[in-house]
Protein backbone atom coordinates (compact mmCIF):
# COMPACT_ATOMS: atom_id res chain seq x y z
CA UNK A 1 0.00 0.00 0.00
CA UNK A 2 1.20 3.43 -0.98
CA UNK A 3 1.41 6.02 1.70
CA UNK A 4 2.02 9.70 1.19
CA UNK A 5 1.71 11.98 4.37
CA UNK A 6 1.36 15.87 3.86
CA UNK A 7 0.46 17.02 7.28
CA UNK A 8 -2.14 17.11 8.54
CA UNK A 9 -3.36 14.76 5.70
CA UNK A 10 -2.69 11.09 5.26
CA UNK A 11 -2.75 9.07 2.00
CA UNK A 12 -2.93 5.69 1.51
CA UNK A 13 -3.52 4.03 -1.90
CA UNK A 14 -3.91 -0.22 -2.09
CA UNK A 15 -2.76 -1.73 -4.66
CA UNK A 16 -6.48 -2.47 -5.40
CA UNK A 17 -7.03 1.55 -6.58
CA UNK A 18 -8.33 2.62 -3.10
CA UNK A 19 -7.31 6.02 -1.58
CA UNK A 20 -8.31 6.46 1.86
CA UNK A 21 -7.78 10.04 2.40
CA UNK A 22 -7.44 11.33 6.49
CA UNK A 23 -7.75 14.15 8.56
CA UNK A 24 -4.79 13.85 11.03
CA UNK A 25 -5.38 16.98 13.64
CA UNK A 26 -6.71 14.86 16.19
CA UNK A 27 -5.87 17.63 19.14
CA UNK A 28 -8.08 20.03 17.79
CA UNK A 29 -10.82 17.89 16.43
CA UNK A 30 -9.95 17.57 13.09
CA UNK A 31 -11.11 21.34 12.57
CA UNK A 32 -10.01 22.57 9.29
CA UNK A 33 -8.32 26.10 8.39
CA UNK A 34 -7.43 27.76 5.13
CA UNK A 35 -4.20 25.78 4.73
CA UNK A 36 -6.21 22.39 5.19
CA UNK A 37 -8.94 22.95 2.76
CA UNK A 38 -6.25 23.87 0.15
CA UNK A 39 -4.17 20.58 0.96
CA UNK A 40 -7.46 18.50 1.00
CA UNK A 41 -8.72 19.87 -2.34
CA UNK A 42 -5.30 19.52 -4.32
CA UNK A 43 -5.21 15.71 -2.52
CA UNK A 44 -8.74 15.27 -3.96
CA UNK A 45 -7.85 16.80 -7.45
CA UNK A 46 -4.53 15.10 -7.71
CA UNK A 47 -6.84 11.62 -6.83
CA UNK A 48 -9.42 12.71 -8.88
CA UNK A 49 -6.93 12.82 -12.38
CA UNK A 50 -5.27 9.51 -10.87
CA UNK A 51 -6.69 6.86 -13.17
CA UNK A 52 -5.32 3.85 -11.03
CA UNK A 53 -7.53 5.14 -7.88
CA UNK A 54 -11.27 3.74 -8.13
CA UNK A 55 -12.58 4.55 -5.03
CA UNK A 56 -11.84 7.56 -2.47
CA UNK A 57 -12.74 7.45 1.61
CA UNK A 58 -12.40 10.27 3.62
CA UNK A 59 -11.33 9.54 7.30
CA UNK A 60 -10.23 10.96 10.19
CA UNK A 61 -8.50 10.10 13.24
CA UNK A 62 -8.86 10.63 16.65
CA UNK A 63 -12.32 11.22 18.90
CA UNK A 64 -13.67 13.53 16.10
CA UNK A 65 -14.62 13.85 12.52
CA UNK A 66 -14.33 17.18 11.98
CA UNK A 67 -15.50 19.77 14.08
CA UNK A 68 -15.32 22.40 11.39
CA UNK A 69 -13.32 25.55 11.66
CA UNK A 70 -10.45 25.91 13.57
CA UNK A 71 -10.15 28.72 16.28
CA UNK A 72 -7.44 29.85 14.90
CA UNK A 73 -8.24 30.62 11.45
CA UNK A 74 -11.87 31.78 13.21
CA UNK A 75 -9.73 34.58 15.04
CA UNK A 76 -7.81 35.63 11.43
CA UNK A 77 -11.53 35.84 9.60
CA UNK A 78 -12.90 38.21 12.62
CA UNK A 79 -10.42 40.89 11.13
CA UNK A 80 -10.94 39.70 7.25
CA UNK A 81 -12.56 42.56 4.89
CA UNK A 82 -15.63 41.29 2.93
CA UNK A 83 -13.02 40.83 -0.16
CA UNK A 84 -10.80 38.40 2.00
CA UNK A 85 -14.33 36.93 3.17
CA UNK A 86 -15.29 36.04 -0.33
CA UNK A 87 -12.03 34.69 -1.27
CA UNK A 88 -11.61 32.51 1.59
CA UNK A 89 -14.96 31.93 1.42
CA UNK A 90 -14.50 30.76 -2.08
CA UNK A 91 -11.84 27.94 -1.29
CA UNK A 92 -14.18 26.34 0.87
CA UNK A 93 -16.96 26.40 -1.47
CA UNK A 94 -13.91 24.87 -4.58
CA UNK A 95 -12.93 22.02 -2.02
CA UNK A 96 -16.87 20.91 -1.56
CA UNK A 97 -17.38 21.18 -5.35
CA UNK A 98 -13.99 18.79 -5.49
CA UNK A 99 -15.18 16.62 -3.46
CA UNK A 100 -18.74 15.83 -4.46
CA UNK A 101 -17.83 16.29 -8.33
CA UNK A 102 -14.97 13.36 -8.03
CA UNK A 103 -15.17 10.73 -11.39
CA UNK A 104 -14.44 8.10 -8.24
CA UNK A 105 -16.87 6.85 -5.93
CA UNK A 106 -16.46 8.52 -2.27
CA UNK A 107 -17.51 7.34 0.81
CA UNK A 108 -17.42 8.83 4.32
CA UNK A 109 -16.88 7.31 7.68
CA UNK A 110 -17.47 9.06 10.24
CA UNK A 111 -15.83 7.54 13.41
CA UNK A 112 -17.01 10.61 15.61
CA UNK A 113 -19.11 14.41 15.69
CA UNK A 114 -19.33 16.00 12.65
CA UNK A 115 -19.95 19.65 13.28
CA UNK A 116 -20.36 22.92 10.87
CA UNK A 117 -18.39 22.18 7.87
CA UNK A 118 -17.77 18.45 8.58
CA UNK A 119 -21.56 18.10 8.08
CA UNK A 120 -20.76 19.52 4.46
CA UNK A 121 -17.99 16.94 3.53
CA UNK A 122 -19.90 13.99 4.57
CA UNK A 123 -22.76 15.36 2.41
CA UNK A 124 -20.53 15.48 -0.53
CA UNK A 125 -19.55 12.09 -0.81
CA UNK A 126 -21.58 9.75 -2.67
CA UNK A 127 -21.85 7.21 0.25
CA UNK A 128 -21.57 7.97 4.40
CA UNK A 129 -21.44 5.57 6.95
CA UNK A 130 -21.14 6.76 10.81
CA UNK A 131 -20.63 5.02 14.06
CA UNK A 132 -23.68 4.69 16.41
CA UNK A 133 -21.53 7.00 18.88
CA UNK A 134 -21.39 10.16 15.83
CA UNK A 135 -23.43 13.46 16.03
CA UNK A 136 -24.09 16.13 14.04
CA UNK A 137 -24.70 19.76 14.29
CA UNK A 138 -25.40 22.68 12.05
CA UNK A 139 -24.20 25.45 14.24
CA UNK A 140 -23.20 28.11 12.52
CA UNK A 141 -26.19 30.44 13.74
CA UNK A 142 -25.16 30.13 17.02
CA UNK A 143 -21.95 32.28 16.02
CA UNK A 144 -24.28 34.73 13.69
CA UNK A 145 -22.98 32.79 10.58
CA UNK A 146 -24.70 30.53 7.70
CA UNK A 147 -23.79 27.58 6.49
CA UNK A 148 -23.96 28.56 3.02
CA UNK A 149 -21.27 27.14 0.75
CA UNK A 150 -22.07 24.00 2.16
CA UNK A 151 -25.78 24.61 2.07
CA UNK A 152 -26.43 23.07 -1.50
CA UNK A 153 -24.77 19.33 -0.68
CA UNK A 154 -26.54 19.19 3.14
CA UNK A 155 -29.63 20.33 1.16
CA UNK A 156 -29.12 17.47 -1.07
CA UNK A 157 -28.92 14.86 1.34
CA UNK A 158 -30.72 15.92 4.12
CA UNK A 159 -34.06 17.24 1.84
CA UNK A 160 -34.90 21.02 2.03
CA UNK A 161 -37.82 20.66 5.12
CA UNK A 162 -34.94 18.53 7.23
CA UNK A 163 -32.16 20.72 6.43
CA UNK A 164 -33.83 23.85 7.20
CA UNK A 165 -34.93 22.79 10.50
CA UNK A 166 -31.12 22.02 11.55
CA UNK A 167 -29.75 24.81 9.82
CA UNK A 168 -32.28 26.77 11.81
CA UNK A 169 -32.02 24.91 15.33
CA UNK A 170 -28.72 24.34 15.10
CA UNK A 171 -29.25 21.27 17.05
CA UNK A 172 -27.49 18.58 17.78
CA UNK A 173 -28.16 14.91 16.21
CA UNK A 174 -27.49 11.43 16.58
CA UNK A 175 -26.28 8.90 13.72
CA UNK A 176 -29.36 7.16 13.54
CA UNK A 177 -30.96 10.80 12.91
CA UNK A 178 -28.60 11.45 10.36
CA UNK A 179 -29.40 8.05 8.31
CA UNK A 180 -33.63 8.73 8.80
CA UNK A 181 -32.95 11.78 7.18
CA UNK A 182 -30.75 10.66 4.42
CA UNK A 183 -27.04 12.19 5.64
CA UNK A 184 -25.69 9.11 6.21
CA UNK A 185 -26.46 5.69 4.86
CA UNK A 186 -25.47 3.04 7.34
CA UNK A 187 -25.05 3.65 11.23
CA UNK A 188 -23.14 0.73 12.92
CA UNK A 189 -21.36 -0.14 16.27
CA UNK A 190 -17.56 1.57 16.62
CA UNK A 191 -16.00 -1.80 16.46
CA UNK A 192 -17.61 -2.83 12.76
CA UNK A 193 -17.28 0.48 11.34
CA UNK A 194 -14.34 -0.62 9.58
CA UNK A 195 -15.74 -4.05 8.34
CA UNK A 196 -18.52 -1.96 7.44
CA UNK A 197 -16.34 0.51 5.08
CA UNK A 198 -14.61 -3.00 3.93
CA UNK A 199 -17.80 -4.28 2.97
CA UNK A 200 -19.00 -1.13 0.86
CA UNK A 201 -15.45 -0.75 -1.12
CA UNK A 202 -15.47 -4.17 -1.91
CA UNK A 203 -19.27 -3.81 -3.45
CA UNK A 204 -17.94 -0.85 -5.74
CA UNK A 205 -15.04 -2.29 -7.00
CA UNK A 206 -17.19 -5.41 -8.21
CA UNK A 207 -18.76 -2.33 -10.34
CA UNK A 208 -17.10 -1.06 -14.10
CA UNK A 209 -14.82 1.84 -13.21
CA UNK A 210 -16.22 3.58 -16.19
CA UNK A 211 -19.69 2.63 -15.27
CA UNK A 212 -19.34 3.66 -11.79
CA UNK A 213 -18.39 7.61 -12.96
CA UNK A 214 -21.17 7.24 -15.67
CA UNK A 215 -23.47 6.25 -13.13
CA UNK A 216 -22.32 9.63 -11.06
CA UNK A 217 -22.64 11.82 -14.04
CA UNK A 218 -26.74 10.36 -14.93
CA UNK A 219 -27.92 11.18 -11.42
CA UNK A 220 -26.30 14.60 -11.47
CA UNK A 221 -27.36 15.05 -15.22
CA UNK A 222 -31.32 14.00 -13.59
CA UNK A 223 -31.45 15.45 -11.00
CA UNK A 224 -29.94 18.98 -12.37
CA UNK A 225 -28.21 19.12 -9.49
CA UNK A 226 -27.58 23.29 -8.41
CA UNK A 227 -24.47 21.61 -6.73
CA UNK A 228 -23.20 21.28 -10.56
CA UNK A 229 -23.52 25.20 -10.72
CA UNK A 230 -20.43 27.52 -10.90
CA UNK A 231 -22.74 30.11 -10.46
CA UNK A 232 -24.53 28.56 -7.03
CA UNK A 233 -20.43 27.93 -5.70
CA UNK A 234 -20.00 31.60 -6.42
CA UNK A 235 -23.17 32.88 -4.67
CA UNK A 236 -23.03 30.58 -1.85
CA UNK A 237 -19.53 32.02 -1.12
CA UNK A 238 -20.79 35.38 -1.58
CA UNK A 239 -23.96 34.61 0.98
CA UNK A 240 -21.31 33.68 3.79
CA UNK A 241 -18.53 36.61 3.40
CA UNK A 242 -21.77 39.01 3.16
CA UNK A 243 -22.74 37.54 6.77
CA UNK A 244 -19.09 37.15 7.92
CA UNK A 245 -18.91 40.89 7.66
CA UNK A 246 -22.59 41.67 9.49
CA UNK A 247 -22.26 42.85 13.02
CA UNK A 248 -24.19 40.21 13.92
CA UNK A 249 -21.23 37.97 12.58
CA UNK A 250 -19.00 39.36 13.92
CA UNK A 251 -20.24 39.78 17.21
CA UNK A 252 -21.19 35.87 17.65
CA UNK A 253 -17.51 34.64 16.43
CA UNK A 254 -16.33 37.36 18.89
CA UNK A 255 -18.57 35.43 21.70
CA UNK A 256 -17.50 31.76 20.58
CA UNK A 257 -14.41 32.83 20.78
CA UNK A 258 -14.06 34.89 23.99
CA UNK A 259 -16.54 31.58 25.44
CA UNK A 260 -19.49 33.93 26.45
CA UNK A 261 -22.99 34.43 25.01
CA UNK A 262 -23.48 36.54 22.56
CA UNK A 263 -25.44 39.39 22.67
CA UNK A 264 -28.58 38.02 21.27
CA UNK A 265 -29.13 35.50 23.69
CA UNK A 266 -31.02 36.83 26.87
CA UNK A 267 -31.43 34.68 30.21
Amino acid sequence: MARKTTAPIITEISGRGVATVTLRRPDIHNAFDDELIERLRRELQGLNNDTKVRVVVLAAEGKSFSAGADLNWMKRMAGYERAENLEDAKNLGKLMATLYRMRQPTVAVVQGPAYGGGVGLVAACNIAIASESATFCLSEVRLGLIPAVIGPYVIEAMGERQAMRYMLTAEKFSAREAMRLGLVHDVVPADVLQDRQNEIVEDLLKGGPKALSEVKNLVSYITNSATQDEKVVRDTAGHIARVRATDEGQEGVAAFLEKRKAKWVRD
